[in-house]
């Protein structure tokens, strides 16, 4: 009974993975750990059941689906009234959905098949089951349905959001509340779909600048280990013969070789526990500021990471504005979002400039982080009552310079590299090199 039930189950679970399905079997025919696999991977369902004799039966059981339960009463002889999932399995295929991954690109298709399901004009409910079906991110599909959920359920679209911060920013859903309460939603999503693009083309590009001194540095690096703990201690069998002293750089490769041996364990627990200890001090509240502090002051990346910071203030500064929030709410919002905390605080300062009824510009002139054409542009919009245009051109602007500054990263960063590898090279060629000749010189008297 127990082998046809089970086979029954495989058959009608076309949603679990075919490993799990084969595995289950597995472990079923050799009778090994079959109750701990069920617990592990299977939800438990709750049934209500009728006999042939029409008495009501109860009880639980552990498969993959719904469809499985009846199958498995139906084989029994017993009729379903009533099946409810219990609870999941703790290593069920959807126990790893949590863990799926939603990208921006997820988010900007979104956006934009909302968008465009609300102006054809259908009801909420139904682009929701809409977006459930269209979309591949199983993860993003459980949101979406959970949102659908707490709509029906009497909440905003932007309440429904803002219960799922992990996905949804404060800006999306401050956008869509905006959106909402103007009736221009459709407007929002697209706005919402264009300023994801553009930051994630901004993210794009300075991935790729940044990805041929990474690389350069990680293969330099890797070949000095190798060189160090296997081509060195075979020098070092060659000079044991040397009576006279060593050269200082192949003294220094003969120590960081004994020490890398001795120490190796200690090396890595400190170079790790220097990442750790730098990663939780950057996510204390001091240690942003001093990184943030750092990174727009960082010689030749410093100005990309400024220029960046601008263009992400104004274009969401411009977005916010074009949807109709309060001012003092768009500062807000920005402040939380731009991703630096020095220009934060900044922006925060502006907040209270603009709730004491005086304008933006002054607390940004007296900050000196925000450049002068900046300031300039907000001036005039502020004087033309343009300001949204003034601040997309401030965007463009930036955009433009980032991608100049991005092109040529690299003509800046070849010379450093150059020294630095150039360096490495020069010091391993002394150190393996200066006995050799040492030794051909003594050997010739």
């Amino acid at each position: 009974m127990r082998e046809s039930t089970i086979s029954r189950s495989i058959i009608a679970t076309p949603n679990l993975t075919l490993i799990a399905r084969l595995i289950s079997l597995i472990f079923h025919n050799f009778d090994i750990t079959y109750p701990l696999w069920y617990t592990l991977f299977m939800p438990s369902f709750h049934y209500k059941a009728r006999d042939k004799f029409g008495a009501l039966i109860e009880g639980t059981v552990d498969t993959a689906t719904v469809e499985a339960v009846a199958a498995q009463l139906d084989g029994l002889g017993y009729i379903p009234v009533f099946i409810k999932e219990k609870s999941k399995g703790i290593f069920s295929p959807d126990f790893f959905v949590q863990f799926t991954r939603i990208t921006a690109q997820d988010l900007i298709i979104f956006s934009r098949q909302f968008s465009t399901l609300i102006s054809a004009g259908l009801p909420f409910i139904t682009s929701f089951d809409t977006l459930i079906e269209q979309t591949e991110n199983p993860r993003l599909k459980r949101v979406i349905a959970q949102v659908k959920q707490d709509v029906e359920g009497g909440s905003t679209i932007a309440d429904a959001l803002e219960r799922h911060p992990k996905v949804f920013s404060e800006l999306y859903v401050n956008m869509i509340r905006a959106g909402e309460t103007g009736g221009v939603l459709d407007e929002i999503l697209e706005r919402l779909a264009i300023l994801a693009e553009h930051e994630a083309e901004t993210r794009a590009r300075v991935k790729a600048a940044t990805r041929y001194p990474i690389i350069v540095i990680a293969a330099t690096v890797i070949a000095f280990v190798v060189l160090l703990t296997f081509v060195v201690p075979r020098f070092v069998e060659i000079y044991a013969s040397f009576k006279g002293t060593l050269p200082l750089p192949t003294r220094i490769l003969i120590w960081l070789n004994k020490f890398t041996k001795a120490y190796w364990y200690l090396i890595i627990s400190g170079i790790a526990g220097i990442i750790f200890g730098v990663r939780w001090y950057i996510n204390t509240e001091a240690g942003r500021l001093q990184w943030d502090n750092i990174k727009i002051r960082l010689p030749i990346f410093g100005p990309i990471f400024l220029k960046l910071a601008m263009s992400r203030f104004s274009r969401i500064f411009a977005t916010l504005n074009r949807s109709g929030l309060p001012i003092l709410q768009t500062l807000d919002i920005v402040s939380a979002t731009i991703g630096n905390k020095i220009i934060s605080r900044v922006i925060d300062n502006v907040r209270d400039s603009a709730r004491g009824g005086k304008g933006l510009v002054q607390p940004m002139r007296v900050s000196k982080v925000f450049p002068p054409i900046v300031t300039r542009m907000i001036a005039v919009g502020e004087e033309t009552g343009k300001m949204d245009e003034m601040l997309v051109k401030v965007s463009d602007y930036y955009d433009t310079e980032m991608e100049y500054a991005i092109k040529n990263l690299s003509t800046l960063i070849e010379p450093i590299l150059i020294v630095i590898i150039g360096g490495m090279v020069l010091f391993l060629a002394l150190g393996i090199f200066l006995p050799m000749w040492d030794m051909i010189s003594l050997i010739k008297k």
